[in-house]
């Protein structure tokens, strides 16, 4: 690669450092698209030994890439996306895509494929985890800063993503105990 293709690639990235998400870190401020992707890619860095068969360097692919979209929308909550957001967002992320060098940009679409089409072990390992950090994010934040529908959905958000994977399903009961444990600590305290 070209230094000045990496250098325009690093910038239009360095977006989501600035693209907040509507979810607050523990300290009380709003938590970037950027470090919701890191911290994406950090779980899946632990997760290499429970997943044997699968290859985990393409998960951490899927996950460094995932939100690259959100450099051209911003970032817009799952429970408020539409499809028209969806479609809008997927245009204009292929549109860069297609500005890459070669062998990248044949890449990010093979891996934007498969991990739009769910059906690999990979896929469906990116998109629930993808799904938890969110929920994990949320326990950490205070919940002042939850909406009333988070309430809910942090109780239920990846169900159905982690169904694949006993491992993954225990990690979802185990985050589900989290948030009862801080809804239940927020009652008390009112």
């Amino acid at each position: 690669m070209q230094p000045n293709d990496l250098l325009c690639i690093l910038h239009t990235a360095e977006k989501l450092k600035d693209t907040t998400r509507h979810c607050c870190t523990s300290g009380g401020r709003r938590e970037s698209v950027a470090e919701h992707s890191w911290r994406l890619a950090l779980m899946t860095f632990f997760l290499r030994d429970e997943f044997p068969r699968a290859d985990m360097d393409k998960v951490l692919r899927m996950c460094l890439i995932h939100d690259l979209g959100e450099c051209f929308t911003g970032d817009i909550p799952s429970f408020s996306k539409t499809p028209a957001d969806e479609a809008r967002e997927e245009r204009l992320l292929h549109a860069w895509v297609d500005t890459l060098p070669a062998p990248y940009a044949a890449e990010m679409r093979t891996l934007y494929r498969e991990m739009a089409a769910q059906e690999t072990e990979e896929a469906k390992i990116y998109k629930a985890l993808d799904k938890l950090e969110a929920v994990i994010q949320h326990n950490e934040s205070d919940l002042s800063t939850w909406t009333e529908n988070e309430y809910s959905l942090n109780l239920t958000y990846a169900q159905g993503n982690v169904a694949f994977s006993p491992y993954l399903t225990a990690l979802r009961q185990a985050i589900r105990r989290e948030t009862e444990e801080k809804i239940d600590r927020e009652k008390k305290i009112k």
